[in-house]
């Protein structure tokens, strides 16, 4: 009897799965939910909604996720970066744990799948690339610093806002004075902690005995273990009726119910922008994090599967009252680490996850807020990336400003302004390099066919002829540039009477470019030089085949600079 197929749009691990990678995925899924709970909890809050809707964002979507997705480790769910857009979009239209604010962050999340799910099925997975690492990186140092400052509040036990860092920071140091000692106590205890086990418990588990890999792993649990320490500290000693400790309060328990809140013309017209962005970043922080995972065991990751599976993902957690999701960088190492080897990882994470929400979420009545923000200013801060930063400031400035910039207008302007400042700028220094292209004239190396640069290299040349490369295609932004490079060579020189265009670099010539080339030719043969081509690339000189410029240099473009020197010496 034939094996019965599963339907195509299922991942193969389904059916190619074997007994013995159940240890791997149990284990993995285990150690995951520790690590989930806190940071769902936390995540949550940081959206400016209640902590069960984290939990929520928990199950669904990454069963979702799991099923639809192509990485066989990548941890989906609650991420500070996508919470704090998510807060950051929906504070001006609503109160933030309102009603309407949590049905907004719910419709947020239907209109962010719905989005991920057209893109893959219309296989724009190409649009990883639209973001540069340096914006990237420059996105989330600056949200991470938004971060940390913005949870200051529940460290302080104060209530401090601002509708920027600027005035966040003012109205923090207004309320110092009510800073609650008790609170100051748990959150910065608790920061020290978190801190210490980042830096320190691996090595320390591993003087007594354990090995690398499980020291660092249970290094990675150190969330759980300052909640439930702080968390027993609160209800052993009342210390949020005795002294005002804020605590997370009632948890609901039970599962979430299941249902579609659909979003108006005016939640549309309010989100689409802030959901498309989140689609975005959401989509390359993911791709990025699965790719560099992927690479370790020799996978493969589809672009346009994980299109469908994050898109699937948030549409779960829309149906299931969550918020928006992505792929999480912290807790897909940690699956990784834990032995992992297939999604069935991540579904057993959010079986556990759903045991959790349906039996004992009143546990966290007692959870100190203020420890809810260490373990997201101690996640964030991780994620401030200096060394990007100093990298790119020795190897290319323009990146540098790119990085820098992009942080800045997180940190000062928000985090959609600063993501739409920083994709501006990644085009504006592509169109600028393009329109600023390295040229060189060429000469011959003796006694070879190589022709190089006349300045790096001792070339031999000859008399009445200019070789000109243009490393770069040819288009609007830099077709006057080329144009006056190859005037001032022909003014230079007096004698010249051949113009030979180098296009081994040229990938395209636009519709401004060709212009520019016709009447170029047309300028130089008035004065008696001719323009020649070489190594011109199939797809050019099928397009310029046809046009009257093409047909005016039929005879005069050559297979490579050689044949061109050879024929032109004479």
């Amino acid at each position: 009897m034939t094996k019965r197929k599963l339907p195509h749009f299922l991942p193969d691990w389904i059916s190619a799965y074997q007994k013995n990678l159940l240890s791997g995925d149990l284990t993995a899924g285990l150690i995951v939910t520790v690590m989930l709970i806190p940071q769902s909890l936390a995540y949550a809050m940081l959206a400016g909604l209640p902590p069960e809707m984290g939990l929520y964002a928990s199950i669904l979507p990454i069963i979702a996720y799991a099923l639809l997705g192509s990485s066989m480790t990548l941890a989906t769910g609650p991420v500070a970066v996508i919470s704090l857009m998510t807060a950051s979009a929906l504070a001006p239209l609503a109160q933030p744990g309102s009603v309407q604010y949590i049905e907004l962050a719910i419709q947020m999340a239907l209109i962010s799948g719905v989005m991920l799910l057209v893109f893959g099925l219309l296989r724009l997975g190409f649009l990883a690339h639209l973001l540069s690492h340096p914006v990237i990186s420059g996105f989330i140092s600056g949200s991470a610093i938004l971060i940390s400052i913005g949870q200051l509040k529940h460290v302080l036990g104060v209530q401090a806002s601002g509708n920027n860092i600027i005035a966040t920071l003012v109205d923090l140091a207004r309320h110092l004075p009510q800073t609650n000692l008790a609170t100051l106590l748990i959150g910065t205890s608790s920061l020290l902690f978190l801190w210490w086990s980042r830096h320190s418990l691996s090595a320390l588990l591993e003087k007594i005995g354990i090995s690398s890999r499980l020291a660092g792993m249970l290094s990675k649990l150190a969330p759980m273990i300052s909640v439930i320490g702080f968390t027993f500290m609160v209800y052993f000693f009342s210390l949020d009726t005795r002294f005002g400790v804020s605590v997370a309060g009632h948890v609901p328990q039970g599962l979430p119910s299941l249902g579609l809140s659909l979003p108006g013309f005016d939640a549309i017209a309010a989100l689409w922008l802030p959901a498309l962005l989140i689609s975005l970043v959401g989509f390359v922080e993911s791709v990025s994090v699965a790719q560099s995972l992927a690479l370790k065991r020799k996978e493969r990751i589809l672009p346009n599967r994980e299109l469908i599976g994050l898109g699937a993902a948030n549409l779960a957690s829309a149906i299931s009252g969550g918020y928006p999701v992505t792929g999480g960088f912290a807790r897909s190492v940690v699956n990784f680490s834990a032995g992992a080897n297939t999604p069935l990882a991540g579904i057993i994470s959010a079986l556990l996850m759903t045991v959790v929400i349906a039996f004992f979420t009143h546990l966290f009545y007692y959870l100190p807020q203020a420890v809810l923000a260490a373990t997201i200013i101690s996640a964030v801060t991780a994620l401030i990336d200096w060394r990007s930063l100093k990298t790119a400031w020795q190897y290319d400035r323009a990146d540098a400003f790119s990085l820098l910039t992009t942080m800045l207008g997180v940190v000062f302007m928000g985090v959609e302004a600063g993501i739409l400042l920083g994709i501006a700028l990644s085009l504006a220094v592509l169109v600028w390099r393009s329109s600023r292209p390295h040229m060189a004239v060429l000469g011959r190396v003796p006694n070879t066919e190589h022709y190089r640069n006349i300045e790096r290299h001792a070339v031999q040349t000859v008399p009445g002829l200019v070789a000109l490369r243009v490393d770069e295609s040819l288009f609007f932004a830099n077709a006057a540039v080329v144009e006056q490079k190859i005037m001032a060579l022909a003014n230079t020189d007096t004698d010249v009477k051949n113009m030979l265009l180098v296009c081994s670099a040229v990938n395209q010539i636009d519709a401004t470019a060709l212009e520019m080339l016709d009447q170029l030719e047309k300028s130089l043969a008035a004065r008696n030089i001719q323009l020649y081509f070489a190594e011109v690339k199939g797809p050019i000189m099928d397009r310029l085949k046809n046009t009257p410029l093409g047909k005016r240099m039929k005879n005069k473009i050559f297979l490579s600079v050689h044949t061109a020197f050879q024929h032109l010496k004479g």
